[in-house]
């Protein structure tokens, strides 16, 4: 059974990662700033867990041998989608062909990275990167929001303040779950 959920699940990331590619859908989510980042981005990232569900099992030696507590591969992770989060490489994606064949490479690479790395990193280590973002997507949200002037060059001023709240909801949520997180009971029932 999980064998089978295994090679199911590196089939669905790479029909995932070519429905990606196809011209139409690609444009589509190029087209309008909030699918852009808030749902072509992400979607990268997941074809790169689905493929490393199966890659990290069978390789897991190889990963062990550089990324034994996970670290490296949440800084590579962290530090790729820093880069993506600039305004500036959204416009740059769009207009120069090596940036946007550096997203199709680097997000599903650091896909597979955050699903080996993940599972290895202590709590702290789990805490301080859901820390970050919770501030990073803050942060953010209101220089998209409350930018005077339009920040990218393809998209309008009006679709910037659109993702600047759609961001504002993802930082809400996850500042949610951390208030469900602290004022839950996280310890296991023994049976």
């Amino acid at each position: 059974m999980i064998k089978k959920w295994r090679s199911n699940s590196l089939l669905s990331g790479l029909i995932l990662f070519g429905v990606l590619l196809i011209p139409f859908i690609r444009q589509f989510l190029e087209s309008v700033m909030v699918l852009h980042m808030l749902v072509q981005l992400p979607l990268l990232v997941l074809v790169g867990w689905l493929i490393g569900i199966t890659i990290t099992r069978n390789f897991q030696s190889h990963f062990d041998s550089w990324n034994s507590n996970g670290i490296p591969g949440t800084l590579l992770f962290v530090m790729i989608t820093m880069y993506w989060m600039i305004p500036r490489t959204l416009d740059e994606a769009l207009s120069i062909w090596y940036i946007e064949l550096f997203k199709y490479v680097s997000l599903p690479v650091i896909g597979l990275l955050l699903y080996d790395s993940w599972k290895k990193l202590q709590s702290i280590g789990k805490s301080f990167i859901y820390l970050n973002y919770l501030s990073m997507f803050g942060l953010m949200a209101w220089l998209y929001i409350d930018s005077p002037i339009q920040i990218c060059n393809n998209y309008l001023a009006a679709e910037q303040k659109i993702l600047g709240w759609g961001l504002l909801g993802i930082t809400a949520f996850m500042v949610l779950y951390l208030v469900q997180a602290v004022f839950t009971d996280q310890t296991e029932e023994a049976i």
